[in-house]
């Protein structure tokens, strides 16, 4: 049976949920063609921990809404600057700056297909 976050439409709603909540340089890969353990990578940068928590309230009214189930539930979250959500079919990074600079995974991951991207990259 299909899970009902594999699916494209959802995905880019992430994406412009992050947007719309002031995260930056968001994009959606596409790589269920070079990953076989999912096939969408999210990634966006916060302005702060401050922020990156308070986006944590919205995602997961969305996870709810839409029946995605989060595999990796976090009950403390630590001050790495980086929080990875794992929702199988999807993998969304909330990065600061300085952690989405430093690891570049969007240069890890150059042969997805970039799906959604709030431009300003």
């Amino acid at each position: 049976m299909e899970s009902p976050v594999n699916n494209k439409d959802i995905v880019i709603k992430i994406g412009e949920l992050l947007k719309e909540h002031k995260c930056e340089n968001t994009i959606v890969l596409y790589v269920g063609d070079i990953c076989s353990w999912t096939d969408y990578f999210v990634l966006t940068t916060v302005r702060s921990h401050v922020h990156m928590h308070g986006l944590m309230k919205y995602l997961n009214e969305f996870f709810a809404t839409h029946h995605i189930i989060q595999l990796n539930h976090r009950k403390n979250m630590n001050e790495t600057g980086w929080i990875l959500l794992d929702c199988g079919d999807i993998i969304i990074h909330l990065m600061e700056k300085e952690q989405r600079e430093f690891y570049e995974l969007e240069r890890l991951w150059f042969k997805g297909t970039i799906i959604y991207s709030d431009n300003s990259l």
